[in-house]
């Protein structure tokens, strides 16, 4: 990667890092619609930025939007395929748009794979969560 390229990334980041923040915003205000618009600019300047996908997954989910809200879910979970949070939003906006047994089967995935990340991190990591000595 040259220098040029390398920046070019930085600022992409930064740029999709502020319309994010711009998404929150109007979320918070309860614009779901303008919300939705700039966590698809956010996207199209970074297609990689986590936070945008679910930005505008739960803008969409707030303006009833369920089906639109399904596809953006399913390219978030191409995007992170082992991110729990991934599949609970998928879970959630296939719920909300009536699809009950795929929404199950993908809260299913989500519960999977917390188990794995939490048999990953090992049983020092449990016991520091639970409160108890190890």
């Amino acid at each position: 990667m040259t220098t040029s390229s390398a920046q070019s990334d930085v600022l992409s980041a930064s740029e999709a890092d502020l319309l994010s923040q711009r998404g929150l915003e109007l979320l918070a205000e309860g614009d779901w619609h303008s919300a939705a618009g700039v966590f698809r600019e956010a996207i199209a300047v970074d297609s990689g930025h986590v936070e945008a996908h679910h930005g505008l997954v739960r803008a969409l989910r707030d303006g009833e939007q369920f089906e639109a809200a399904i596809a953006a879910a399913l390219a978030l979970t191409v995007l992170t395929p082992h991110d729990p949070l991934a599949h609970t939003s998928l879970s959630i906006a296939l719920q909300k748009g009536g699809h009950v047994p795929e929404a199950e089967a993908a809260a299913a995935r989500a519960r999977i794979l917390e188990w794995k990340q939490q048999l990953l991190a090992g049983p020092a990591s449990e016991a520091e969560g639970s409160g108890f000595l190890a």
